[in-house]
């Protein structure tokens, strides 16, 4: 039994995910904006808990950091939180997972959503961050889970696509399998030790290697999104 963080679970491919996680027998502490959105009222009487944070707001994650670190450390985060436009998009898709990744007690797997959009992102870190797209933002933030799987190789970070799904952000129109837009997150999350290849470090679409932008793999452009970040939030990651 594992004890696993799901960020951005009131609703769509967090809540399925947490949903999926408590259905076989793990422990749970639910993220989200506002609890009173959670869709699905069971689901916070059956989770460890359930807490409250705009991770828009750097206080307010520095301060979600500070009160799951009373919780203990957590076995898994599936960093879920997202937003499609608006001058969040950085701010939740980017910055929130590297401060948590730097102020959480280190879980033994962090999994991180990323989208095939990331592959029309731009790796020019000099724009405005606020005209930033989704496609950028998830690029960033791929890049920046293949920067932690390097720097922190006592850990597993890996990078999901869950694909274009009807979700609220994705449409109902959306092509993809619902159902198997949460399910490799809940794997990796919750694999034993040799039950995933690349143990560290990869990108994938329904439990398979998918084909990355270059720039998220270069160490480079890692180096410097990880400067920038830092920068930004006056948060340093350890090594």
């Amino acid at each position: 039994m594992s004890l696993v963080l799901v960020t951005g679970a009131s609703t769509g491919l967090g809540l399925a995910t947490a949903r999926a996680l408590l259905d076989d027998g793990h422990e749970v502490v639910l993220h989200a904006r506002r609890l009173e959105r959670v869709e699905d009222a069971d689901v916070l009487d059956r989770v460890t808990s359930a807490v409250e944070a705009d991770l828009a707001d750097l206080d307010a994650v520095v301060r979600l950091a500070d009160d799951l670190n009373e919780t203990g450390t957590f076995d898994a985060v599936v960093h879920n939180a997202g937003v499609m436009r608006g001058p969040d998009v950085v701010p939740v898709n980017v910055v929130a997972p590297y401060v948590l990744a730097a102020l959480l007690r280190r879980p033994r797997t962090s999994v991180v959503l990323s989208s095939s959009m990331h592959r029309s992102g731009s790796p020019d870190l000099t724009a405005d961050v606020a005209q930033a797209s989704y496609s950028d933002s998830k690029l960033w933030v791929t890049a920046l889970t293949l920067a932690l799987a390097v720097r922190r190789p006592d850990e597993a970070w890996h990078a999901v696509d869950p694909g274009w799904v009807p979700t609220r952000m994705g449409g109902s129109g959306a092509p993809d399998d619902l159902d198997e837009g949460h399910r490799t997150q809940v794997w990796l999350a919750t694999a034993g030790e040799g039950e995933v290849e690349p143990r560290t470090g990869g990108y994938w679409y329904h439990r398979a290697a998918s084909r990355l932008h270059p720039a998220a793999l270069d160490p480079a452009f890692q180096d410097d999104l990880l400067g920038r970040l830092e920068r930004r939030t006056g948060i340093a990651l350890q090594p």
